[in-house]
């Protein structure tokens, strides 16, 4: 059985299962799907919290959720891991290209632009190039509701499977319909880490053992002799003192991973994997940055 959470866009993460092939029912259960048709609707979880505490506790569930991208997580998804269930992890992922569209009635566009929390996220960049300010309303809300709310000169950037019947593209639609693929990961509760001896991407979080000059280049010392290709790192203050550090690295194989968390142990630095994604290659990478440096 397959959930997402109240804000992710019910069509992207429907999509996202149904092209990896994912399943949240294991082999033998008698556990049906609480949706008529998992290829089109997931159960919808509540919040990103909430969704995450079901998951833990209910057996044959997992949940489609928005990753950001392998190489570099969501902060939201990355922070709501850590807080979560130990036994929650991420998988597996896999890209879905945007079914955004920007429709409206025959000959009325004019008016506000009305568009939800997803395709906010997904197409934020290309609104704000057109000089679109638009009016966010919550995911969960009907599409009957937010037409209602364009009115007649207004439109809407809502999934192609859900445009209101008789509205059509309207100029720049086009824009809006060419953003990039959206990574989409299998979010399950899992007693062990999963083996994987073709290279995999891991999110790793740990907290140095004291808040102490150093503690944070001891404990990169660690992932540097352990051999693995660090590609993220964010801190975030933690309520039990030390900071807390997510990292995002490729790990060639599950043995070079036990070794390393096996010295975090001996080192007593509290870790926690967040997410295993079997896979050599995440393309398209993560948005690149020209950086302007002093004193070019």
């Amino acid at each position: 059985m397959l959930g997402r959470t109240t804000r992710e866009s019910s069509a992207h993460a429907a999509l996202a299962a149904h092209e990896a092939g994912w399943s949240g029912v294991a082999a033998g259960s008698t556990v049906v799907s609480a949706v008529r048709d998992e290829s089109g609707e997931l159960l919808d979880l509540g919040t990103t919290t909430q969704a995450l505490d079901t998951v833990a506790s209910i057996d044959d569930l997992a949940a489609v959720v928005h990753l950001g991208h392998p190489e570099q997580p969501s902060p939201e998804l990355e922070q709501a891991l850590l807080a979560g269930d130990p036994a929650l992890l991420v998988t597996a992922a896999t890209t879905v290209r945007p079914q955004w569209v920007w429709v409206a009635p025959p000959g009325g566009v004019g008016g506000q632009v009305v568009v939800d929390e997803s395709g906010m996220r997904d197409c934020a960049d290309a609104l704000r190039a057109m000089g679109v300010s638009p009016r966010l309303v919550p995911t969960a809300t009907p599409v009957a509701e937010r037409a209602a709310l364009a009115g007649e000169h207004g439109s809407l950037v809502v999934e192609r499977s859900r445009v209101p019947a008789s509205w059509v593209e309207v100029p720049g639609s086009e824009r809006v319909a060419a953003q990039g693929p959206v990574w989409y990961g299998l979010l399950q509760a899992s007693p062990s880490l999963p083996r994987f001896d073709g290279g995999a991407q891991v999110w790793l979080a740990f907290g140095p053992s004291d808040d102490h000059r150093g503690s944070l280049r001891q404990t990169l010392g660690v992932l540097a002799e352990a051999g693995v290709d660090l590609q993220h790192l964010r801190s975030r203050p933690s309520a039990d003192g030390p900071h807390v550090f997510l990292t995002s690295f490729r790990c060639p194989e599950s043995d070079v991973l036990d070794a390393l968390v096996a010295e975090l142990d001996v080192r007593t630095v509290a870790h926690r994997t967040l997410a295993v994604l079997p896979g050599e290659r995440f393309e398209p990478g993560p948005r690149s940055l020209r950086p302007r440096w002093a004193g070019e």
